[in-house]
């Protein structure tokens, strides 16, 4: 398949194609008779899993070290497998981080709920909106009331 195919089929353009083999992410490929660029059927895979990699943090310097590994053959299978094994930890790590922020907006979207019903069946009341502020000044106040 010729660039703009592969282009057409990984969402890539052609240029980040070019860049990619230019940092060795992809071997260079093959020409036709006409000097255009062959790529073999397993390409689209191939970029698959490295737009996989990015788009979970990996940099490029680190994908660039995987591709060599790879490009080396099987002798490297277990220093492929630890390194992906890392970076797997990595992005469970992201995703627990992510959890704890998710659980924080959740407890802030509720208590703003809380908030309007409050203020539509007591349209004059004061709320605290933001329990988070709420609690840190009520710790340096001493305070505990949410709704006054």
């Amino acid at each position: 398949m010729h660039i703009g195919e592969l282009a057409r089929l990984t969402g890539l353009s052609i240029d980040t194609l070019r860049w990619y083999e230019k940092i060795g992410l992809l071997a260079p490929p093959l020409r036709d008779a006409g000097g255009r660029r062959v790529y073999p059927p397993e390409t689209p895979a191939w970029i698959g899993f490295l737009v996989r990699l990015r788009s979970t943090g990996m940099s490029i310097a680190d994908v660039r070290d995987y591709a060599r590994l790879r490009d080396a053959g099987n002798t490297t299978t277990a220093a492929r497998r630890v390194r992906l094994e890392d970076h797997r930890a990595r992005i469970l790590d992201d995703i627990a981080t992510l959890e704890q922020s998710v659980a924080v907006l959740d407890a802030q979207i509720e208590a703003y709920r809380a908030t309007e019903a409050t203020l539509e069946r007591t349209p004059d009341a004061t709320v605290e909106a933001c329990p988070l502020a709420a609690t840190a000044a009520r710790r340096r106040s001493g305070r505990s009331a949410a709704v006054k």
